[in-house]
């Protein structure tokens, strides 16, 4: 079983029954990867698929649409990493007016009961879902009990919070140490270096024609994590980990408005447009900024290179996973 749906119809997707698991999964840190990995294993012990059930755009997304919160992650990575974590159905569930409005009651019998057919469901700690976030684990377990009168009843099950460092890890820690530069603090959270990845787009080429060329990833329309100039190492190129220097934002000096992702790989030739790569992002060296002209900003490139170099020397590349 390899299914991905986007939809709360009535349908029914698993008429054998499953073990769900539920949340924003932005990130697939340490604490998501601990849910899901339990909800797997109850599936395998069970014989029944698991299915992890997420929501995009993410609730907090859609109600914050004039300031859109920051994004960990994009959701096709979502989805293969909650595959690659052994989930065999993974719902994108689109949250729109429509399920912004649907009680909490409802989503269990509509989507829980009739689409995946849940046998046990999993969640984090303080989870709330449905119209209001007036539904909780309290109410998962009443109507689990309520329901097996019918043979459509569940158990509901909400795993203890993981902590690293003395705090409980959470995609807003992840943010925060994106945002101040932390690559460690986020690593030792996310289990594994942040990585963007994506196919290599076709640009403006404004930087093959100031002497460096950038393979180019879009965010897909979401707010990205973290802004700036920094040392990266991009995977996906040749047998090793590129070394490189990378800008991710929206390029004010050339009036630029989407956020893009440009690597300039080092010592570099080739063309890369279309392959999927990822950039683990390593060191902050700048904020981004809006230069006088170009000249400025080639002068300005050139220090970012030589210092990306310097650091990529001492720094190991990871296996990055986007």
């Amino acid at each position: 079983m390899n299914l991905l749906f986007r939809d709360a119809r009535d349908r029914a997707l698993c008429p054998g029954g499953s073990v769900v698991c539920i949340g924003a999964f932005d990130g697939l840190h340490l604490g998501h990867r601990a849910l899901v990995g339990r909800a797997v294993e109850r599936a395998r012990a069970l014989g029944v698929p698991a299915v992890a059930l997420s929501f995009e755009p993410l609730p907090r997304e859609f109600f914050a649409r004039d300031a859109t919160p920051p994004r960990l992650m994009l959701p096709r990575a979502k989805a293969a990493g909650l595959r690659a974590l052994g989930c065999e159905g993974v719902g994108l569930l689109r949250f729109d007016a429509k399920l912004a409005s649907m009680s909490a009651e409802a989503f269990v019998r509509r989507v829980l009961v009739h689409q995946v057919s849940a046998r046990e469901v999993w969640v984090g700690p303080e989870f709330r879902f449905g119209k209001g976030r007036a539904g909780d684990i309290a109410l998962l377990r009443a109507m689990g009990a309520e329901l097996a009168a019918s043979s459509q009843g569940f158990t509901a099950h909400e795993i203890e919070p993981l902590h690293v460092d003395g705090e409980r890890v959470s995609s807003t820690r992840i943010r925060a140490a994106l945002a101040g530069g932390d690559f460690q603090a986020a690593a030792r959270l996310l289990g594994r270096p942040y990585a963007i990845g994506g196919h290599v787009v076709h640009g403006r080429q404004l930087g093959r024609t100031l002497g460096y060329p950038t393979a180019n990833l879009r965010y897909g329309g979401k707010t990205p994590a973290l802004r700036g100039i920094y040392a990266t190492w991009v995977h996906g190129v040749g047998d090793a980990p590129w070394p490189s220097v990378s800008s991710f934002g929206t390029r004010p000096t050339v009036d630029g408005v989407e956020p893009l992702l440009e690597a300039h790989l080092f010592d570099f030739a080739g063309d890369l447009y279309g392959r999927r790569i990822e950039v683990e992002f390593v060191a902050h060296l700048r904020d981004e900024e809006k230069f006088p002209d170009l000249p400025s900003l080639v002068a300005q490139m050139r220090h970012d290179e030589a210092q990306a170099r310097a650091i990529l020397l001492h720094h190991e590349p990871q296996r990055a996973i986007a």
